[in-house]
This record gives structure tokens, C-alpha cells and sequence, in this order.
């Protein structure tokens, strides 16, 4: 079997608990976000790869353009093919101030073959408010190319979208969520009772106050002390950098279609006995042809089969892996029977069924 198949396993925690981290890595403050923005445009100076006639969309954009401009216009008599019909989007961070830039992403919405080259001109980028937060403008990067004739194309990478660095200018700045408030709730990243019970204790422990209570495993509810009534950044900061030891569910996640295997920290199993062998049969026919000697009579030309079966099955010690054993001491143990990554998945698979796993297993 191929050796492509990756076995990936977290050596570094069989040697050592799980270091603290800070908070800022496994939680956020409510409120605290980005916010996505989208917008219809227009990419223009294309050499003959735009929509189409028949992208009605990119011709009635057109004419609204050109009367935006106070030019008058017909749209039976537009015929273009250097004007493509792009939706625009864009991500919003939060705290961003009026006049900060964003960068853009631009795709192509009709049969356009290629916007490579082209400028986007003026979109507004609207939030989920139907708001205008930003404006996008400005040349547009796929480094890709896309050329053919009526026998052969060649094309690199994908032509139909591209970016457009710190192509958007913000018009509009998001509400400061943190302004004035005399509460904060800090939301971890993966709720867990254990690791949010941990961030009160050292908050608490931080401020020497009892100023951080947890009302469910998703979230800690913090009180800003006195102190730090006017300089909510400077309590926000303080926070930020304490750090938590996070806890986490024991977990075997496998791979079949890679044969990556990853194991937690925690993973445990009970008193097993595993063994694994292959049975391989070969069947090989070589049929032979009998011919009668020369010059004889009544004998006649026949295919005789001959049949080569070989039966081959690998040799395996029986291995028992202790109740309570580690991560390191499976990996041991499976090691010692001389298995592959993609074995190691299906006895996982045969532990998790007998019961003798005492961990989750995730299949992905």
C-alpha cells in the first residue's frame, strides 16, 4: 500500500498537560465581530471577454450608468463584450473607522470568460441593513489568464474572480458596542462548563473581586469594576491576556479518505485485546495448450488450465492493552502489532464498537 497516508498524532501532549493559552485565543466579547458586505457591480475594460447579449442584467446596468452621467441611452442598441456583471464582497472588522480601507473580493455573475484586466468602477457595498458601509473601486487581480481559439484553449488558475487590495473605501463606522456599558459577556469559542468555570476563577482571582459569574457554559458575564469605569479598552486588554487552561472532551478523529488519525489528550479505553491480520489469496491462471505429436492421427489441439493459488496470511501477536491506558500507551501497543495508519482506523473503529473506548470518535 501507498505510504502517502499521513498518520498525524499529537506527540506533544503525551509528555505534558495542556498548556494555558489566553483568553483572547478561546473566547470574544459579545458583540465584538465582523460583519459582511456585498454589492452589484460593474468591470469594465475587458479585451472581449464580458457577458454577453444575452446577459440582460449587465446591459440594464449599463443604461442606468450612462443616465446616471446624464447620458441617454437605448438598450437594444448596447452590444458589449468588455463589460462583465460582478458581485462584489467584502468584510467589515469591527471598530473600523471612516476612511480605513478593505480589501474586495470580485466574481463574475454572467458568461464572461475572463475579468482579468479590468476595473471595477464605483460600488456601493451595503450590510445587512441594506446600509452603505463601504465603496469599492479600483483594478482587479486574478493572476490567472483564460486565451482560446476554435481548436485549443489554455487557461491558468480561475479567470472569472479576482481581488482588489484595499479596494474599498468605508463611508460608515459600526456602533462602539463597548462605549458606556457597565457589563461585559465574554463568549467562549466552544462552550464547555469546565473551561468557562476556569476563566471566572482566574478573572476573579485577577481583580481580587467577584466580578465574573457564569450563568451557562457558552459565556461569562463580567462586571467592569470602578477603577476601570472610563478605560473599558484598558479593562478589555487586562483580560485578554490572562491566561486559562481549556478543557476539552476526550476525542479520536479519523480520516478514511486521507487515513489521518488525530487523538486528544484525554482519550482513555478499558482492557482490550487486539489483533490484526490480513488474509491475501492470489488466483493465477495460466491456461496451457496440448498439441498431439506430429504425424499423428486422431489427436486434436486442446487448452489444458493451470491454475497457481497462493494463500498468504500475516502473522500477528495478540496484544493486551491495559484499562486506563493513555494515548501513548495505545500508540504503543498498536505499534508493536506493525499496523498501518488505515488499519489503526478500523481497530479504532472495533475498540469504539466493543465498548472499550472511552472516548468520542469522530469519522469525517
Amino acid at each position: 500500500m501507498r505510504r502517502t497516508v499521513i498518520f498525524l498524532i499529537l506527540t506533544l501532549l503525551l509528555t505534558s498537560n495542556a498548556h494555558a493559552v489566553r483568553i483572547k485565543d478561546i473566547a470574544s466579547f459579545d458583540g465584538v465581530r465582523e460583519n459582511q458586505l456585498i454589492g452589484y457591480g460593474l468591470v469594465v475594460g475587458l479585451r472581449g471577454s464580458g457577458d454577453s447579449s444575452q446577459v440582460l442584467i449587465q446591459i440594464q446596468s449599463v443604461v442606468n450608468v450612462l443616465e446616471r452621467m446624464g447620458i441617454s441611452t437605448n438598450a437594444s442598441s448596447i452590444q458589449l463584450k468588455n463589460i462583465a456583471a460582478v458581485m462584489v464582497t467584502a468584510t467589515l472588522p469591527p471598530f473600523t473607522n471612516q476612511g480605513n480601507k478593505l480589501d474586495v473580493l470580485v466574481s463574475s455573475m454572467g458568461d464572461a470568460t475572463s475579468i482579468a484586466g479590468g476595473t471595477l468602477i464605483m460600488t456601493p457595498l451595503r450590510g445587512g441593513d441594506n446600509q452603505v458601509y463601504a465603496v469599492a473601486q479600483g483594478s482587479v487581480l486574478t493572476n490567472s489568464f483564460a486565451f482560446g481559439g476554435q481548436a485549443a484553449s489554455a487557461q491558468k488558475n480561475h479567470p472569472t474572480a479576482g481581488t482588489i487590495p484595499n479596494g474599498a473605501l468605508v463611508e460608515r463606522e459600526l456602533p462602539n458596542v463597548l462605549a458606556g456599558k457597565t457589563k461585559l459577556r465574554l463568549n467562549l469559542n466552544k462552550a464547555d462548563f469546565t473551561t468557562a468555570s476556569r476563566i471566572e476563577a482566574v478573572i476573579n482571582g485577577k481583580f481580587s473581586s467577584q466580578i465574573a459569574t457564569t450563568t451557562d457554559p457558552g459565556s461569562v458575564i463580567l462586571k467592569i469594576p470602578e477603577s476601570y469605569a472610563d478605560r473599558t479598552v484598558d479593562f478589555v486588554a487586562a483580560l485578554e491576556t490572562l491566561e486559562v487552561r481549556p478543557d476539552n472532551l476526550a476525542k479520536v478523529v479519523l480520516n478514511e479518505r486521507t487515513g489521518t488519525i488525530v487523538m486528544g489528550e484525554n482519550v482513555r479505553i478499558s482492557t482490550v485485546a487486539v489483533s490484526h491480520g490480513n488474509l491475501s489469496i492470489v488466483v493465477k491462471e495460466t491456461p496451457q495448450v496440448s498439441q498431439p505429436a506430429p504425424l499423428s492421427s486422431g489427436g486434436q489441439t486442446v487448452t489444458v488450465p493451470r491454475t497457481d493459488l497462493k494463500v498468504t496470511e500475516e502473522s500477528r501477536r495478540l496484544m493486551v492493552v491495559p484499562e486506563g491506558a493513555s494515548i501513548g500507551d495505545v500508540v504503543r501497543a498498536l505499534n508493536f502489532l506493525g499496523v498501518t495508519p488505515r488499519d489503526l482506523i478500523g481497530i479504532f473503529q472495533a475498540i469504539k464498537a466493543s465498548g472499550a473506548l472511552q472516548a468520542d470518535l469522530s469519522i469525517i
